[in-house]
């Protein structure tokens, strides 16, 4: 796999923007496999097309691309507000694919992350643009990158080492068990993967869950019984190992 942009595609172009996304799609367009089924190829959509980039033929799935040079960080700058919230609460949201990349312009880092993990609980409103401005009063968005659960982020490469396509599917079908169109569910899902993830020990008790009963009390106000909706959750992600129960409150992670 290349892990170089092809400079020459951006010569043409004045905005940096521009130049990145030229060179970053097209790297994408001639490197990536489709991570979902393993697909050799994945093809590029039309230009300007709402919230997506790519298509996979094989299985259909449908990727967005955002790219930043230098470390990910907390957040990603996205589109408009509105575009991605209809997405990402009806049924056709994108899968998302993030991309590091160095001041050489070398592929430093890419990642998937699964559709059902994007809940609007992970984006974030921006400020209205200004009267003054030329889309006045438009809206965009970030994607909280640091409130996507780990285990979501499959790891396609990692410090310009490509990692093994197999492993890649593999993580990915995995990670599809916990796929849910159930906004509430998968919100419950997330907030509680982020508690467990944020205990340092690979052992863990289920008080030490209960610990962020209040702050989950505060994400989801609707409901009164936080601490037997962690219960359910815990029982979900043991079913489809991610947690093995030990007994007696006593919880082991699944790497």
């Amino acid at each position: 796999m290349e892990l170089h942009f092809n400079e020459a595609l951006a010569l043409s172009y004045k905005s940096q923007p521009q130049k990145i996304r030229v060179m970053s799609e097209r790297w994408v367009e001639d490197n990536m496999y489709c991570p979902c089924c393993g697909n050799l190829h994945i093809m590029k959509l039309e230009n300007n097309k709402p919230v997506s980039d790519f298509c996979c033929k094989g299985c259909g799935a449908v990727f967005e691309l955002k790219s930043k040079q230098g470390k990910i960080g907390k957040k990603i700058i996205d589109g408009a507000y509105k575009t991605m919230i209809d997405r990402i609460t009806g049924a056709t949201n994108p899968e998302l694919f993030v991309l590091s990349y160095t001041a050489d312009f070398e592929v430093k880092s890419f990642w998937l992350i699964p559709r059902f993990f994007l809940t609007p609980q992970v984006i974030e409103k921006r400020k209205k643009l200004p009267p003054t401005a030329k889309r006045a009063g438009w809206e965009g968005c970030n994607i909280l990158y640091e409130k996507i659960p780990a285990q979501a982020r499959i790891e396609v490469i990692t410090d310009a080492k490509v990692n093994d396509k197999l492993d890649v599917v593999g993580q990915y079908n995995r990670i599809k068990k916990l796929q849910t169109d159930n906004l509430e569910s998968r919100g419950w899902m997330i907030d509680v993967l982020n508690c467990i993830n944020a205990i340092p020990e690979e052992k863990f008790l289920l008080r030490e869950v209960y610990a962020y009963a209040e702050e989950l009390q505060m994400k989801h106000s609707s409901n009164h019984n936080v601490e037997a909706k962690i219960r359910q959750q815990l029982q979900v992600l043991r079913d489809k190992g991610f947690v093995e129960f030990l007994g007696k409150g006593c919880y082991k992670k699944i790497v």
